[in-house]
């Protein structure tokens, strides 16, 4: 080998040794906020304050795209001074610490209150508003102080417009109708006075809001609804999407569009008589005050369920579907029951509910099944039906 190609080599290697080097100590300045516990400390550190836990292994894809987040999430713990510590526990140097809290797939997350040596399971999506909401729910307080709370939008002559800080709030109760949009998009400028005369023709009704998002500025809320394509125009309830809109974009026809959907949940309503409190709904809502007497009589499908969580967002419609199905059986109710609601986190303690969602079937009170299968409309639909089958052939012995 001669003297230059030799020198190549050993400058190569120097460079290599190097940027190793540095990627180390980066990597120790980028955790220098998230604890590291093992079994020698875990159990003792756990019973002094509340704890967040990741459970991870360091070979895990989704462990290292978290861990970012999960650092941001402990930066912030330390600046607001919370009652709450950020850690992680290595599962393949501390194999058995993690079988002892049901570690079964990476990474795992739960929430520790202080004292306490049993963890709830965190099941929502892996995002800093997702971990942050879990944390409040559990903590009853928030990650945020006051000060940095997003105001909520005004309108202008009946327009709001909602961004990332806003939206989620904003469209959680009610009815909604939003425009997501593009501001380089030709369409969506062709859009944009028909959508403010919309607006301001309904600015003093109560029951419906007219609002937009602009997508090159807040892309995950965009993406959060799967938006393809500008305008995108959504009918919203209680933060689910329910409805695409696909008719004439002109201002007679979307003001028709509006009135038709507030006329057909008002039909809905009075469909179905709840004999609990005369209320007419497909999905029945239940709290800890009267979910015994809701689901004493006949059979009751549940679902205990989380705004936050991901998975619940996405059952929400199906489950709307599914009251449908059942409004002319007397026999049949399809419930469900806000678990983050304090006047229900005691009865879905006692109804064994370790992660969101969780569907129990019911018979006059007593639970007699847990659904596991495939979160779909006919499949949810053949189980009910199969259970009352069984039912009635049973009764007829």
């Amino acid at each position: 080998m001669s003297a230059n190609s030799l020198n190549s080599v050993m400058v190569k290697k120097c460079i290599f040794l190097f940027i190793f080097m540095l990627s180390q100590v980066n990597s120790e300045q980028d955790h220098v906020h998230t604890i590291q516990y093992t079994k020698d400390n875990f159990s003792t550190e756990i019973q002094k304050k509340n704890h967040f836990i990741m459970f991870y292994a360091p070979w895990c894809g989704h462990c290292q795209r978290l861990e970012p987040t999960w650092e941001q999430l402990a930066k912030m713990s330390k600046m607001e001074d919370n009652n709450i510590k950020i850690a992680k526990v290595d599962c393949t140097t501390d194999s058995s610490l993690c079988t002892e809290h049901d570690v079964t797939g990476y990474p795992t997350l739960k929430f520790f209150k202080a004292g306490e040596i049993k963890g709830t399971k965190f099941r929502g999506t892996r995002d800093l508003p997702s971990l942050i909401s879990f944390l409040s729910d559990q903590l009853g307080t928030s990650l945020e102080s006051e000060d940095e709370a997003p105001s909520p939008p005004e309108a202008v002559n009946g327009l709001l417009e909602l961004t990332e800080d806003t939206f989620d709030k904003h469209v959680s109760t009610g009815y909604h109708f939003v425009k997501f949009y593009a501001p380089w998009c030709n369409h969506c400028q062709i859009l944009a006075p028909v959508w403010e005369e919309l607006a301001n023709s309904l600015r003093n009704d109560n029951y419906v809001s007219i609002s937009k998002v602009d997508c090159t500025q807040h892309r995950s809320v965009c993406g959060q609804f799967d938006v393809k394509g500008y305008p995108t125009l959504f009918w919203i309830e209680d933060g689910k999407k329910v409805d695409k809109y696909a008719g004439q974009r002109t201002h007679e026809d979307l003001k028709a569009y509006v009135s038709k959907m507030l006329e057909k949940e008002n039909d809905q309503i009075n469909v179905k008589t709840d004999n609990l409190d005369n209320t007419a709904h497909a999905v029945l809502t239940l709290t800890g005050e009267s979910f015994k007497h809701g689901i004493e009589k006949g059979i009751s499908f549940v679902k205990f369920f989380a705004p936050w969580c991901g998975h619940c967002k996405r059952l929400a419609p199906i489950w709307k579907d599914l009251g449908k199905k059942f409004l002319t059986n007397p026999n049949v109710n399809i419930v469900k029951v806000d678990c983050t609601l304090d006047v229900s986190k005691e009865l879905c303690n006692e109804q064994e509910v370790d992660g969101f969602p969780t569907l129990y079937l019911y018979r006059d009170g007593l639970k007699v099944s847990e659904y596991n299968g495939a979160r779909n409309l006919d499949e949810i639909y053949e189980f009910i039906m199969n259970y009352i089958q069984h039912d009635d052939q049973h009764d007829e012995l």
